[in-house]
């Protein structure tokens, strides 16, 4: 069995262990969620408020230890695999740090999720750079439009361009800890303008190749 796959299994079995350990002193209604300025405007009963992470977290960790086995070009996703286990084990540490945090809140530690989602999500998509940086053309992971899935320049073109994007991103995504009211603009508005500007450069990119290979063709 991969390290990696190891790895993922004893993450969610912590988030498991950690529900267990802190069920006997969470309230019945716990704190779930929290609004932009970091004030709490959600609450859950005691079973869903312990135990939705970590149900959320394995179902998760199945998807992601699948998608090397189902995608119809597996065969690329092996070559930057070591990158995408790496995601997988970032990706469940952050969503348990999480997890902590609303446990720590409902025992009376109160930390501000504004606290720890842009120094989480920062170095989130800082990784989610790299990996999309070094992903070769499939179906599940990288910046994925009818575009790039057609054509493998531009689909390196346009996922080089976003993992250095991404990795500002994430950059931008930390300076939300020293303006904690903000974060959620911190992290929302780069994710959200890479998001765009990449599907329309892949579209740019793909209209220019295909007038390239008519004037190929034209034997211009």
């Amino acid at each position: 069995m991969r390290k990696a796959t190891l790895a993922t299994i004893g993450l969610v079995l912590l988030s498991f262990i950690l529900s267990i350990y802190f069920y006997p002193v969470v309230p019945e209604q716990m704190a779930s969620h929290w609004n932009a300025g970091g004030e709490v405007d959600g609450y859950m009963s005691k079973f869903w408020g312990l135990f939705f992470m970590p149900l959320m977290l394995a179902g998760l960790a199945l998807l992601f230890l699948a998608i090397p086995r189902i995608d119809p070009l597996k065969e690329n996703i092996e070559k930057f695999r070591k990158y995408y286990d790496g995601f997988i084990i970032l990706f469940l540490v952050f969503m348990l740090a999480v997890h902590t945090q609303v446990l720590l809140w409902n025992i009376g530690i109160r930390i501000s999720p504004n606290a720890v989602l842009p120094v989480g999500i920062g170095l989130l998509f800082y990784y989610i750079g790299i990996l999309t940086e070094n992903a070769e053309r499939n179906w599940f992971i990288g910046i994925r439009t009818p575009w790039t899935l057609s054509s493998d320049r531009v689909w390196k073109k346009t996922n080089r361009l976003g993992g250095k994007l991404f990795k500002l991103a994430g950059l931008v995504a930390l300076l939300g800890i020293f303006f904690q009211e903000f974060a959620v603009y911190f992290i929302l508005v780069p994710a959200l303008s890479v998001a765009g500007f990449t599907v329309v450069y892949s579209y740019l990119e793909y209209q220019k190749e295909l007038k390239g290979n008519e004037l190929e063709a034209s034997g211009v």
